[in-house]
């Protein structure tokens, strides 16, 4: 039974991340474009997690956590210099 919901997990994440995809290139605006990117670092994150339970390993769960760190950093970076022109004060 855990194979058939990861096998729907993989298929809704992966359909979802197309769908981000095809925000980030048909967005109207910047800032759409930005968020289209933030949720695609969120699906990625899902399938990472997703394969960690299929494979039954724990490295997965930890390159999950690092991925979401960097993934909030850089949209915060991002959305900082979009507002300002300048990341670092």
């Amino acid at each position: 039974m855990i194979e058939y919901a990861l096998q729907f997990g993989f298929a809704a994440a992966s359909l979802a991340l197309l769908l981000n995809l095809w925000r980030l290139l048909r967005g109207p605006a910047l800032m759409d474009r930005v968020l289209a990117v933030d949720t695609m670092v969120i699906n990625i994150i899902a399938l990472i997690v997703l394969a960690g339970i299929h494979e039954r390993s724990t490295i997965f769960f930890e390159a999950a956590l690092l991925f979401a760190m960097f993934g909030f950093i850089s949209t915060v970076a991002y959305c900082r210099f979009i507002l300002r022109g300048d990341v670092i004060e």
